[in-house]
Formats: structure tokens, sequence, C-alpha cells
């Protein structure tokens, strides 16, 4: 059974998610505000949460950005606003998926299926698919059954998609993946992610792993077609 932890304070939204998962077998858990939803993380332990962009106490992308720094949990934003900045900024703070009010729940439910999927399956091809401390490079160390990277020496915090993002490009050395691919990778054929919102990953795993972002010796970019790893 998949854990949910809704985040929402409008009631009418917020018993009608909580009324068609239980149905559908989730066991949801609902908070009003942002702080009571940081104080049932641990104890609920979500396998994900649904956060409403709109809360009483906290602006929803400063609640998902403090979330990120705390758990790797999937989180998927629910928001009336659907300016593709507004998108952005959520991605850039965290988030793994964005959707639109008003939405249908069907929509829901396989968008809560899908992250739940991806991050089980990520948690378990990343336990198999590399030993334990084995290196990236000399400066450049990944584990991937903790999911942890160490950049010189010091572990660097990264979001879902950008673990996601690293292990993939490290998996395939030197081959070149076209924005689509990568967008497909991280999300799925129905996700609101851009090309827009990949450059932003980029930048952000540039910033965390590289000597020099602007002359990267790591994440390198193939002009017109996408990017690549070089080991």
């Amino acid at each position: 059974m998949i854990k949910v932890l809704l985040i929402e304070d409008d009631d009418i939204i917020g018993e009608m998610i909580c009324m068609y998962l239980t149905e559908e077998d989730f066991h949801v858990l609902r908070t009003r505000t942002g702080q009571d939803g940081v104080a049932e993380l641990n104890e609920f332990s979500p396998d994900v949460i649904l956060l409403d962009l709109t809360l009483p106490d906290f602006e929803g992308t400063d609640l998902c950005n403090s979330l990120r720094q705390v758990t790797e949990v999937p989180i998927i934003i629910i928001s009336s606003n659907a300016k593709v900045s507004e998108k952005v900024e959520a991605f850039t703070v965290g988030a793994d998926d964005y959707l639109c009010k008003p939405f249908s729940m069907h929509e829901l439910k396989a968008r809560i299926l899908a992250v739940s999927r991806r991050s089980k399956q990520a948690a378990a091809v990343g336990a198999a698919s590399l030993p334990v401390d084995q290196p990236l490079k000399c400066d450049l160390d990944m584990n991937l059954e903790t999911r942890m990277l160490l950049v010189r020496g010091e572990s660097i915090e990264m979001t879902f998609s950008e673990f996601e993002l690293i292990r993939l490009f490290y998996e395939h050395p030197q081959r070149v993946f076209r924005r689509e691919e990568l967008i497909n990778a991280l999300r799925g054929y129905d996700s609101c992610i851009n090309d827009r919102s990949i450059d932003v990953h980029i930048t952000n795993l540039r910033r965390k792993i590289e000597e020099n972002p602007k002359d990267p010796q790591y994440i390198k970019t193939v002009w017109g077609v996408g990017y690549k790893f070089v080991k």
C-alpha cells in the first residue's frame, strides 16, 4: 500500500483527494499546514508527498525546498498556477512532478504510481548496479546503495531528479543524451517537465560537482543535441 502525505488547506479539494485515493487503496494522511506536514514526515514515513503551493503558513516552493533538504521522497506539486516559470521554479527546488488544478483523479493516481515506481526502481537498480564506494573519478565518488555523491571528499545534497540524472550519465559514459531522452527518463511521457527544466537541473548539477561550472569537465554540452558525461 502506497502511503501519501497530502499537504492541502482547501477542504473541498483535500477531502476529494483523500476519498478517492482511499477508495483506490492508498493510505492517505492529510495536513492543512506546512508545519503540520513537516511534523508528520518522519512518523508517517510517506512514499509520495502531494504539496499544494498555496498554504496559510508557507510559500509552497519554500516548503518544497525545505522538504527536499531532509527527504528523498518524491514530491508532486498540485497547483492552480499553470505558468511555466512557476513549474520551473518548483522543479528547481526539488519537485518531481507538477499537476495543475483542476485535474483528473485518474491522472493524479497515475502520477503517484509513476513517481513511486521510479523511486523504488532507482533504489533497487542503484543497489545492484554499482558496488559500494566505487569511484567515478579521482575526485567524484558515488554510492548508489545510499544514494550519496561525494565530490572531493564532501557529501553533496541533491534532489531526487538530480541524482537520477547523474546516475544515468554514469551508467552511459560518452553517450550523448537528447533533452527528450532525459525528460522521459526522469518523468515519463505524461510529465510537465520541459527542456528548460532539464537545463536548470544540469546547471545545478554543474554547480555541485564541477570545479569550474563554466568550464565543466564531467557534464559536457553537445551543442544542438543535448549532454554527455565524461569520466
